[in-house]
Order: C-alpha cells, then structure tokens, then sequence
C-alpha cells in the first residue's frame, strides 16, 4: 500500500507521489529543475547500465531507481509529472511529450504501420484531422471518419487492417459526446477473434473534460491523450501533451518519443506540476459553475441560434453526459466548453459570428479573442476559419463545424464582466 493511498484525489495532485524513485527530495516541498540537458556518468558501466535501463520492459519505473542520461530520453520532473498523470486518469503509465499533437501522433503511432487503417470520429482538433489525413496517408496508412453514435457504422467501419479507433468526448468544437462504454464494448466484440498483436484500440483525446471532469480508462477505452497546454496546465504559459495507457505500451511510448524528438523540458514539467495540477480541481469547478450561467445566458439571446453546453436541458445527450462526465468526487461536470451558433443562413451567421469574435477582440477585456482553451482567462474563437480551417468545408459540415459557430473557453474572471463583454459583442450584430 502506499502512502497516498486513502487521500482524495485533488490533495495527491497537489502533492504528487508521498516518495517516487524519480528524485529524492525529501526536504524540497517542490521538485528543483534540472538545468543540464545531460547526466554526469560516474563510470562507463554506469552508462552502460542506463542505456539497458531506459524503454526496458523489464525494468519497473515507478519502483527502480533510474539512471538518468539525457533530456531527450528522461529527466526527473518529467518523471515526477508522469507518476502524478497516471495517478490522476487512473491509467497504469504516462508518458509525457512537448506538445499535445506530439502525444496524439504517438497514440497513434505506435499501432500503425504500412497498410494499417484508423478510424475516426469527424469532429476532431484540426491538426489531428490533419495527422491522419494528410499525413498518415502518406506512410499508407488508412482512414475512415464515422459518427461513432452510430455503432452499426462504426461496426462497418472496422476494417480486418483497422487498428485504432480515435476520438474525442466531448468533440472539438461542437461539444458533442461519445459513448465511451458502448464504444468500448463493440471494439471487445471486434477484438473476440483478433490475434493479440492485431487487436484494435481505444485513444481518446480527453483535454476538453480533464481529468477532473471524467477518467475513460476506468470506463474500459484504451489510451488516453491530453494537450496539458490546456486545462492542465491552466495558466497559458507551458506547452505540453502526455499519453496515458496500460503498462504494456511503456516502453514503444518511450522510444517513440526519443526517436522522434518529442520530449517535454524539465521547466515545463516543473511548472505543471507547481501550478498546473494542484489548481485543477479549484479552477475548473469555478470555471464549469461561470460557464452554467453564460451558457444559460447565450440561450436566452435573441441573435443565438443554438447553444451546446452539457449543463442545459437543451443538451441533446444530456442523459449520457450526466452518466460519464464526473468529477473526482462523483458529481456532475459539465466542464468549460461552449460552443454557440449565430442565427442566419450559413453567410449570415458567418458574417454575424466573425462581427461577435472582431466586437470582443476590440472592446473586450475578460473575453479574448484567441485559439487554444482551458486557461484562467476567458477564450473565444471561429473554430470554421481558425483552429478547424484544415478541415475541408464539406467535412466541417459532416462533423456540425458550421459557419456561424463560435467556440467560448470560460475562465476565471468575473462572470458578470463575461457576460456584459459577450452582451455588448452579440449586441452589435446587424448594428
């Protein structure tokens, strides 16, 4: 048993593991940075011994106690972050990388080869659409995008070369969810006959709920991805990603990462770990409580088409938001996220959506225009033109990116300045 064990979850994130191999720092309340991209080696067995260490199977990481070489390959507040990130999703091990689409290209990756085929739910990050589109494609690797609500197509969808099965919940930016659980059941159905080495897997990207607001690993999906530069890390200041999943995918993680340079700096992890996920729980339960009544506010006015946030009774897939969306102490957690429609035809609400985004990026001081999410200030952004625009137009059609969306990441500020910002800014439609 070890000493954490027994403590709730927001107190282990604020203090991480009671001891870890990763660093003795008994007396330092925070982990120092390493300042040196390489490791002082005693003697050349030494070295020998760390590089028979490092990616070895073998070797248990949260137990031994490692030999550190050089940055690229491990360093011990990425270590620290990686034990504090498996903790938090309940996953066995995480692995850790510069930027989130580095973590989505090794969730991916390290499944696929040449004549492989993933599938795909439409509604994804642009840059992941990008990766398995323009990108896998190029190595041979197949794609087919499905609405994965439809779990006969999605059957159909599987091909005997499909190994991965990839998506977000809630999607980015229509908010829409996925069924984790019935997902997970027809991928096991699928994987019945299938060779261990042939088995199809489950990745979700999960940054838009956090780990606070749902854990898929314990639902049964696979892996689990995150942009740390987002609500993990909460402050807009670091760039980081992590793939969270099963022992057993350790050691492909890790050698993915050196061979393909995506490490995280020790100073990133040092500031995630300080900043990022001790205030997770209390930033994103003030930010989910702002984004209850904004969301509740959109509805009501008369240039708004449609709102899609988890906490409305307008919510669509209210019933199953409320059975997998929830926090670490078991209650409901609709999250941050909103995503609202301009009314008009698709130029009209286009034109009424970019007027919306210009008004607050002039006029605005809690509302931001600007891409990226889960920070303590307010975001907001045209996901059609921005941070979805490599997504062909029909294609954003089929995942419900329209037009006149516009995608709002609720922060720390004031929820009456919010609301009197977006007032103004939808006030000045047609003006």
């Amino acid at each position: 048993m070890h000493r954490e064990d027994g403590y709730r979850d927001r107190s282990v994130l604020i203090h991480g593991k009671f001891r870890s191999e990763k660093w003795d720092f008994q007396d330092h309340i925070l982990p120092p940075i390493t300042t040196a991209v390489a490791f002082r080696l005693r003697s050349a067995q030494r070295g020998a011994d760390a590089f028979q260490q490092f990616a070895n199977p073998g070797v248990d990481r949260d137990t031994a106690k490692p030999i550190y070489i050089y940055d690229r390959l491990d360093e011990p507040c990425v270590g620290l972050l990686e034990e504090t990130l498996a903790f938090a999703e309940k996953g066995e091990c995480a692995v850790c990388f510069g930027t989130g689409m580095a973590s989505v290209s090794a969730a991916i990756g390290i499944h696929v080869r040449t004549g492989d085929h993933v599938v795909f739910h439409p509604a994804i990050y642009g840059c992941t659409y990008s990766h398995i589109v323009n990108w896998l494609s190029r190595f041979g690797v197949g794609h087919t995008a499905i609405r994965m609500h439809d779990l006969e197509a999605l059957r159909a969808a599987i091909r005997p070369e499909t190994r991965v099965v990839y998506f977000e919940s809630p999607c980015n930016p229509t908010m829409e969810l996925v069924d984790l659980e019935a997902v997970v059941r027809l991928v096991a159905e699928v994987n019945e006959g299938r060779e261990p080495e042939r088995r199809v897997v489950t990745v979700i990207d999960n940054t838009f709920a956090s780990p606070y607001g749902q854990r898929p690993i314990t639902m049964g999906v696979d892996y689990v991805v995150h942009s740390l530069t987002k609500h993990i890390s909460g402050f807009g200041a670091s760039m980081g990603g992590v793939v969270v999943g099963p022992r057993t995918s350790e050691t492909a993680l890790l050698l993915y990462r050196k061979d393909f340079g995506g490490s995280m700096t020790p100073d990133t992890a040092w500031r995630i770990l300080t900043y990022g996920l001790p205030t997770l729980a209390m930033r994103i339960e003030h930010q989910q409580d702002t984004a209850q009544r904004v969301a509740e506010f959109l509805e009501l006015q008369p240039t708004v088409a449609s709102v899609s946030y988890p906490g409305l009774d307008s919510f669509p897939q209210k019933a199953l938001a409320q059975r997998q969306m929830r926090d670490i102490d078991g209650d409901f957690a609709p999250g941050a996220m909103i995503f609202f429609t301009m009314k008009g035809d698709p130029d009209q609400s286009y034109r009424a959506a970019i007027q919306v985004c210009d008004h607050l990026a002039t006029n605005a001081l809690s509302v931001t225009l600007a891409v990226s999410l889960g920070q303590i200030r307010t975001l907001v952004e045209h996901p059609a033109s921005m941070t979805h625009s490599t997504i062909p137009p029909d294609e954003q059609a089929k995942a419900g990116i329209v037009p006149g969306g516009v995608r709002l990441s609720i922060g720390l500020e004031d929820e009456r300045d919010i609301l009197r910002d977006l007032e103004s800014a939808l006030a000045s439609v047609g003006a």
